[in-house]
């Protein structure tokens, strides 16, 4: 998949503060689509920072971390961006212009050899010197080389070496007599001539460092020679005198004209919300676009804006739009597949939803894998089975069902894995808070929900070993109230789930969030804590209780 391809490929993404399931389920549904349709190709993608859990499970099957993607919004990198080659600031203006009418833009962007943008010149700068070109000292004050001068004016070198050389005097045009000539030129002056001898004699004795002889007039072998001896450059151009008069100021180089303060560019990465309000705010039409390493990749006007490629997603393990990525609606999503409740998702078409209530999102891909006869290869295998074991706590919970089991011993197999042996593994190194803030490890498993006006978010922490368990109640249990009031939440509950004992110390922050719970749970609530014996799933066991307590309280 090239760089193009890369970017534009469907991204196949889970829910804000992925967890196991997230993370592997994208990973694996991502292969099986590019199994089954390798001319659309798909990525797996992340909404957020991985957990330790996670992050033991993708280092034991040696598998690099999806691409973060915190928001889908529109970029500049997802319109069509026009590949305007950079070009030399040594470039004349007359080349400048001749790019301009051939490309058809109005906009040339100056680049270094290292794509670094060092300017912009646009038509107008480049009528505004042709119109302002009566300064006879221009090619000095641009510091222009011969070199332009020869390609402007289709010449051949006579006599001399052009080769790094560039203008130090005047431009004077040789059609008067020899003694008018003799009066005006000074050393280094570029003297345009004709066919006439006693002018190019006249020129190469008073100093000049360059005479043009027009129409391809004939020089004698006695002036070249003189030429050569008193160190003058001589050029022979097709052009009449009068033509090379009118273009030789155009051979100046365009750095002296470009603009190189106060550039308005773009990045790959701006949003084209942002990007069209600063393009209505000025009257240049086309603006430069740097990438990730701030070299120039091409030019944008607004009307390239009209060419926009939406991001298009499949969700995986969510269908909610606030737990989904930022910018979501203005992307296209082609597909989900999730078995959690159906949420508050719209989308602008009809798509493909795949919603089954099963334990684990692994285990409808598991089922997907088999109806289409796709092999799964083991370390695909091993990330479905770490999704099942973490979202099913290893079979303790009462979201998992008989299909997640059995599917999760066939992928072990698959995998080459003990299972008991490797879920202690992942469980504990999940449950590792060492080094952790307590922002970090709040937002490790934790998501947002509404009932009607009421908005709550809900967090869980699995832990096999009881000193990690109450290592991160310590942590998160004062950061509670700071995330209500960041947030702007209602309440937040945050489950501490002890897998062996399969029982729940459940934390809770805001105005009558110890009644809500007291009342759901018939439970005794201290000091913000109650203790849930049995209850191990946020999904049917926690979430379903709070909504309906909630509900209740409406009526």
């Amino acid at each position: 998949m090239n760089n193009q391809e890369n970017l534009r490929a469907i991204k196949v993404i889970g829910h804000r503060n992925p967890d196991t399931d997230s993370i592997c389920s994208a990973i694996a549904y991502s292969r099986l689509k590019n199994i089954l349709d390798p001319d659309r190709p798909c990525k797996p993608c992340r909404a957020g920072l991985l957990n330790r859990e996670t992050e033991f499970v993708l280092d034991y099957f040696h598998v690099p971390a999806p691409q973060l993607y915190t928001d889908v919004s529109p970029q500049i990198r997802d319109v069509d961006i026009r590949a305007m080659e950079g070009v030399d600031g040594e470039t004349s203006l007359r080349r400048a212009w001749m790019i301009m009418r051939d490309q058809q833009i109005d906009t040339l962007c100056i680049v270094d050899q290292d794509q670094r943008l060092k300017g912009v010149i646009t038509v107008k700068d480049v009528a505004t010197a042709n119109m302002d070109g009566l300064d006879t000292c221009i090619l000095e004050k641009a510091e222009t080389s011969y070199q332009n001068i020869l390609d402007i004016l289709e010449g051949t070198v006579l006599v001399g070496d052009i080769e790094g050389k560039r203008v130090k005097g005047r431009i004077l045009i040789g059609s008067g007599s020899a003694e008018q000539i003799e009066r005006s030129i000074s050393p280094g002056d570029i003297a345009i001539v004709a066919n006439r001898s006693e002018s190019q004699l006249a020129a190469i004795e008073m100093g000049a460092g360059c005479v043009v002889v027009c129409a391809d007039s004939k020089v004698s072998r006695t002036i070249r020679m003189l030429a050569e001896e008193q160190g003058c450059i001589m050029i022979s151009t097709p052009k009449s005198t009068y033509v090379a008069g009118q273009m030789i100021s155009q051979a100046a180089p365009i750095r002296h004209y470009m603009t190189e303060n106060g550039l308005l560019t773009f990045n790959l990465n701006s949003s084209v919300e942002a990007a069209t309000k600063v393009m209505t705010s000025v009257r240049y039409r086309y603006f430069p676009v740097l990438d990730d390493d701030g070299r120039y990749v091409g030019v944008v006007s607004r009307r390239n804006m009209m060419g926009l490629h939406k991001k298009q997603l499949i969700l995986v393990d969510h269908n909610e739009k606030n737990q989904a990525v930022e910018g979501i609606e203005q992307a296209e999503i082609l597909e989900i597949i999730d078995h959690h409740r159906i949420g508050s998702m719209e989308t602008d078409g009809p798509v493909y939803f795949r919603n089954v209530p099963v334990g684990c999102t692994s285990t409808i891909i598991y089922q997907m894998y088999e109806e289409n006869g796709v092999e799964i290869d083991r370390t695909t295998a091993g990330l479905m089975l770490s999704a099942i074991l973490s979202d099913t706590l290893m079979f303790r919970s009462p979201t998992c069902t008989t299909i997640d089991e059995r599917t999760a011993r066939k992928l072990a197999e698959l995998a080459d894995v003990d299972l008991e042996t490797y879920a202690d593994a992942m469980f504990e190194h999940g449950g590792d808070v060492s080094g952790k803030t307590a922002e970090e490890l709040f937002n490790t498993d934790y998501k947002i929900f509404d009932c009607g006006a009421i908005r709550f978010g809900v967090g869980q922490g699995s832990y096999m070993v009881e000193r990690n368990r109450k290592a991160s109640e310590a942590l998160i249990a004062p950061y509670l109230p700071v995330a209500l009031e960041k947030q702007g939440l209602d309440f937040i509950f945050y489950m501490f789930t002890d897998v062996r004992s399969a029982s729940t110390e459940l934390l809770m922050a805001g105005k009558g969030a110890e009644s809500l719970v007291a009342r759901a749970f018939q439970a005794e609530v201290r000091d913000g804590l109650a203790i849930l014996p049995g209850v191990v799933s946020r999904k049917i066991q926690l979430l379903p209780r709070i909504i309906s307590a909630l509900r209740e309280e409406e009526t």
